[in-house]
């Protein structure tokens, strides 16, 4: 009686283990996942602080540009839709999209910039095409960290077994940031 008692709590004691075991793995599974999407929700939110700081410069360089080229009123009104659907933006694909579409309109707006030489002389205009040069490299180091970590989070939330609790908590896959179609065709530049 007493061996089939010895057997029965070695047994037990066995069974207690392999599930603390499995319990410690998966709370520090979860735990990892949920760091992981906790830096991805911090990179989104620094690259946000960029993309608004680029969003409030430009009504100061449109200012400045109409002052010099009244008539480009196309210009200056897709630079204004684009800002405001970047504002109203809430999913992070939203936010990408807008962005792309301020990124054309800004393009468009330095296309003007060109056909006024007295304008790029400007010294607040200058000065904000070097405030606006800066925010655009800041948010390109943005978008670097953003993606990184999505990668680490959507590899971590991929790998067996840590794939289980993944799915078991509902974790989702995050978004890359990716580059605009056409972004790797270089522009043309004239200076005639």
């Amino acid at each position: 009686m007493k061996t089939a008692m010895k057997k029965s709590t070695i047994v037990l004691i066995a069974v207690g283990a392999v599930l603390a075991i499995l319990l410690i793995w998966g709370i520090a599974s979860y735990n990892g996942l949920v760091n992981a999407e906790v830096a991805v929700e911090t990179a989104e939110s620094d690259l946000d602080v960029y993309l608004q700081r680029r969003s409030d410069l430009i009504p100061n360089l449109v200012n400045t540009v109409k002052g010099y080229a009244a008539y480009e009123e196309e210009v200056y009104t897709d630079l204004a839709e684009a800002r405001a659907k970047l504002a109203g933006s809430t999913t992070a694909e939203d936010k990408f999209e807008a962005n792309e579409e301020l990124s054309s309109a800004i393009s468009r707006l330095l296309v003007v910039v060109e056909n006024y030489p007295e304008l790029k002389a400007n010294t607040q205009f200058t000065a904000l095409m070097d405030e606006l040069s800066g925010t655009e490299n800041r948010i390109a180091t943005a978008r670097k960290d953003y993606n990184s970590a999505v990668q680490e989070f959507n590899t971590k939330q991929r790998r067996f077994p840590t794939s289980i609790i993944s799915g078991i908590f509902g974790f989702e896959k995050a978004p890359l940031y990716e580059a605009s179609e056409g972004a790797e065709t270089v522009p043309s530049v004239d200076f005639n």
